[in-house]
């Protein structure tokens, strides 16, 4: 009986060789699949190269734009998985705010930090609040205006009312969404707004994550961590006593450096999780029946990290770390219980994953876990990556990013990026002297390449626009001509300085400013020179390029060279400086719909500027570039003139159709311009001009 019971144990544990071999194909094909899913991944959400070029552009603007020797009064901070990395439409970009001379402390002793004739001081107060959320006070009842004004009379002090500071940034249009204000344009999120306040010390009550990182993050980012202190966002708990006046206390800046510290599979598994919430778990849900969020599946993947439960995170296992994360986060509904990732004893499921809401959503899930990793399946965005291994399962999958984004498809990345980060706007000569110390300043630091090109183009861009400043304020101008000689000759040579650091397109900004100082031949001059470098057959704008082109001629070489030599962008034009006569209808509507610039096709300005100038000495040449400029606008296919572009372009196409005195033809692009897309506003101000035709 022993021997026979023995024999079936033994018969269970020894396998055959045909079960070895059967699981070792399953091994392969689990392997492969997640092999798969990692290209997958990265070309959804970015290969190493592309995320780490996100991150140290937007970290490079906030360098300059919040240097101290800016000297600014608050400081904005981009958050959500915008700033983490992820690009895609539903990315999220909350933007935190807070004021420089208002400072959090944990304990009264910490006043001596802080000149209180220069910040005011405030004092947490947890006494009363669940772990995770504090009352903010003013122990000198010293703040700003606006935070005064904010404030409620509670225990004989005064403290700041979350609700009521919050509500204090509502303007028109805006609503409370969360701890933010948040801006609609035609029905769409634009923008959302955190306005907090800032501590430069680290929580106590999160203390003892300071002592859980043994494994990760490394001992330097801990540092790191621990010595940039925390936020405070303007929102209570729901099942705390002070809802209305409770600000929560916000990890953003840590958690950053947490997705930063993370390998690439890890943040992969990150991006795979938050596609597995809105593809799969939240599909076909109401909004009030979306128990889960992005940051349940953010705080997942720092306890699967941290706890070692996945040895290895590679491409061959992205699915088994995925799965590890889905049974956690399985494990913390069946029980009622997330606890945050700095302050674990703030379950962040307390106020509504319990009840029947919470055993729906473990039905729910438990029915998915019980599908296997199969439940991918139903992720539009993955399926294809996984049955293109089962129906091909010798296919051989490549993992290397360099052979699966191209470096023609990675510089356009990095380009776009660069150019929806360049933030300077209108700057007198004072405030372009501070910029240009703070860029001295970061050169001292560690840069990376995408460090180093994203300084350049904003070097540029001070130049630039501290030229043009000093244009528009020129005709105001009292001092003497030589003095007013002077003036121009430092304009003309930061605008030479933009067109030496800055894309191909910058040098139509040398043209402008002769136009507008009727310098005609040498506006021309520019112009032609323009004109060759647009025409060169490898260049880059936004997605137009000949990719063979483009890599035989500026392959390999820095990114610099490349954006000097071989990238064209739109021409801004700042809607409070008035560049060229003929547009100021244009611009002024623009400004009174609160749009703060026209963005316009390079091709579209250098014809125009063509025209305008050659007006005054080669008519023939005028009639050429106006005849140029109705050819592009009228038969372009969105490749030189994009399509959102358009109201801009048929609307200079009819200005200058209605100088040369076509009236009949410029009522057409007027017409035209308010049938595009009405991205810059100036509807009001194309209706005008259709008016003072008097046809």
């Amino acid at each position: 009986m022993y021997v026979s019971s023995f024999s079936k144990a033994k018969n269970k544990t020894l396998k055959s060789p045909a079960m070895e071999s059967s699981m070792a194909k399953q091994k392969m094909a689990v392997r492969s699949i997640s092999e798969s899913v990692y290209v997958g991944m990265c070309l959804k959400m970015g290969t190493p190269k592309q995320v780490a070029s996100r991150r140290d552009i937007v970290d490079l603007r906030e360098m300059l734009e919040y240097n101290k020797m800016m000297k600014e009064t608050s400081t904005a901070m981009l958050s959500g998985s915008k700033r983490e990395g992820f690009r895609s439409h539903e990315s999220d970009s909350d933007t935190m705010i807070w004021l420089n001379d208002h400072r959090v402390i944990w304990d009264f002793s910490q006043v001596q930090f802080y000149n209180t004739q220069e910040d005011a001081v405030i004092l947490c107060d947890s006494s009363e609040s669940p772990p995770g959320f504090t009352l903010l006070w003013l122990p000198l009842e010293r703040a700003n205006s606006r935070v005064i004004s904010a404030c409620v009379r509670m225990h004989g002090g005064l403290y700041i009312s979350s609700s009521k500071y919050r509500s204090s940034f509502i303007k028109h249009g805006s609503i409370i969404h969360g701890p933010c204000s948040s801006g609609l344009r035609e029905g769409v999120l634009e923008y959302d707004h955190a306005y907090c306040f800032v501590s430069d010390s680290w929580p106590p009550s999160a203390s003892s994550w300071i002592d859980r990182c043994q494994l990760w993050p490394p001992p330097h980012v801990v540092n790191d961590i621990v010595r940039n202190g925390c936020h405070f966002v303007a929102i209570g708990h729901k099942l705390g006593n002070h809802l209305d006046n409770e600000w929560r206390v916000s990890f953003s800046q840590a958690e950053y450096k947490l997705v930063c510290s993370m390998n690439h599979t890890q943040f992969l598994t990150y991006g795979l999780l938050k596609l597995f919430l809105k593809e799969i778990i939240n599909k076909g849900l109401r909004d009030e029946d979306k128990l889960l969020c992005s940051y349940h599946m953010k705080t997942t993947v720092f306890w699967a990290i941290q706890q070692n439960t996945q040895p290895h995170w590679r491409p061959q296992n992205i699915l088994g770390g995925f799965w590890v994360c889905f049974k956690l986060l399985l494990k913390w509904v069946y029980e009622g219980v997330c606890p945050n990732f700095f302050i674990p004893e703030n379950n962040m499921f307390l106020s509504n994953i319990y009840g029947e809401a919470q055993k729906t959503l473990f039905t729910r899930l438990y029915r998915l876990y019980k599908t296997g990793i199969t439940l991918l399946l139903h992720s539009p965005s993955i399926s294809s990556y996984i049955t293109n291994v089962l129906c091909n399962p010798r296919l051989t999958i490549c993992t290397d990013e360099l052979i699966l984004v191209s470096e023609v498809e990675l510089d356009k990345d990095i380009f776009e990026e660069i150019y929806e980060n360049d933030i300077i706007g209108t700057l007198d000569i004072h405030t372009c002297e501070k910029y240009l110390h703070a860029v001295e300043q970061l050169l001292s630091l560690p840069l990376t390449q995408y460090h180093i090109v994203m300084l350049q183009k904003l070097t540029a861009s001070i130049f630039q626009h501290s030229a043009l400043f000093i244009l528009h304020n020129m005709y105001s101008y009292t001092g003497s001509n030589k003095q007013l000689y002077i003036v121009d000759k430092l304009s003309c040579h930061m605008l030479k300085l933009t067109a030496k650091f800055g894309y191909v397109s910058d040098m139509l900004y040398i043209a402008m400013y002769y136009y507008k100082t009727f310098r005609y031949r040498e506006a021309i001059s520019v112009i032609d020179l323009t004109k060759v470098k647009l025409a060169r057959p490898y260049l880059m704008y936004w997605s137009h390029v000949d990719r063979e082109r483009y890599t035989e001629a500026v392959g390999g070489q820095s990114l610099s060279t490349k954006m000097r030599q071989a990238v064209a962008q739109d021409i801004c034009l700042n809607n409070s400086i008035f560049y060229i006569n003929e547009l100021m209808q244009e611009q002024q509507c623009s400004k009174q719909n609160s749009w703060p610039k026209l963005n316009i096709p390079p091709l579209i300005l250098l014809h125009m500027l063509d025209f305008l100038c050659s007006r005054h000495v080669d008519t023939i040449r005028a009639q050429r570039a106006l005849d140029d400029l109705q050819v592009l606008v009228h038969h372009d296919q969105g490749q030189l003139v994009p399509a959102y572009l358009r109201d801009i372009s048929w609307e200079i196409l009819g200005i200058c159709q209605q100088i040369s005195g076509n009236l009949h033809a410029a009522l057409y692009s007027y017409q035209q311009s308010l049938r595009q897309y009405p991205i810059h506003k100036i509807q009001t101000a194309t209706r005008q001009r259709i008016q003072d035709l008097h046809l």
